[in-house]
């Protein structure tokens, strides 16, 4: 029997800034990633993703520029658009691309160092880790939060559900 391969889509546009990024193939596991996220949560494919894969250097300087922190975080979240819900601890808008001329759903930055660290740190794979911070940093550019409790609750139940579909352990629980 004939197999039909499907075309992978390219969701990711990933400028790499730091090379470990590309030893990694990051691009293939932002592209799977991204895709179940679409999936469980019913989107488009035709969305697309920028992701800055860089350093702690480089997430440092974009951290202190834009959240007025001067220190080295995991991954930062830029959504294209606002579709926050009114009410607490509610889930955000869906968006629809027939509603946008523009199919970006925002940028992610990410850094290999901080990565890395936090899953040696955590005794956690560090595929596994990078696979739910980009879920994590997807999930902000659908405005999911978790800034108070209410709203955290709802991504990391999300997040929890993902990973689970992907074969990773519940972060919020299980690496406790």
């Amino acid at each position: 029997m004939m197999q039909i391969k499907r075309k992978m889509i390219n969701i990711a546009d990933i400028m790499i800034e730091d090379n470990r990024w590309s030893d990694f193939g990051l691009q293939a596991i932002a592209n799977k990633t991204f895709g179940i996220v679409f999936d469980a949560l019913n989107l488009s494919s035709k969305w697309e993703i920028s992701i800055l894969a860089c350093n702690d250097a480089k997430i440092t300087e974009l951290n202190f520029e834009y959240r007025d922190k001067a220190l080295a975080t995991n991954v930062l979240s830029w959504p294209t658009y606002n579709l926050k819900s009114k009410v607490i601890g509610q889930t955000p808008n869906k968006p629809e691309l027939s509603d946008y001329e523009e199919n970006l759903l925002g940028d992610i930055a990410i850094s290999f160092d901080t990565c890395e660290r936090e899953a040696i740190e955590s005794n956690i794979d560090f595929k596994d880790h990078t696979i739910h911070l980009l879920v994590h940093g997807c999930l902000h550019l659908l405005n999911y939060d978790h800034i108070n409790d209410a709203d955290a609750l709802i991504m990391e139940k999300l997040e929890a559900r993902i990973l689970k579909k992907m074969g990773i352990a519940d972060p919020y629980t299980e690496n406790k």
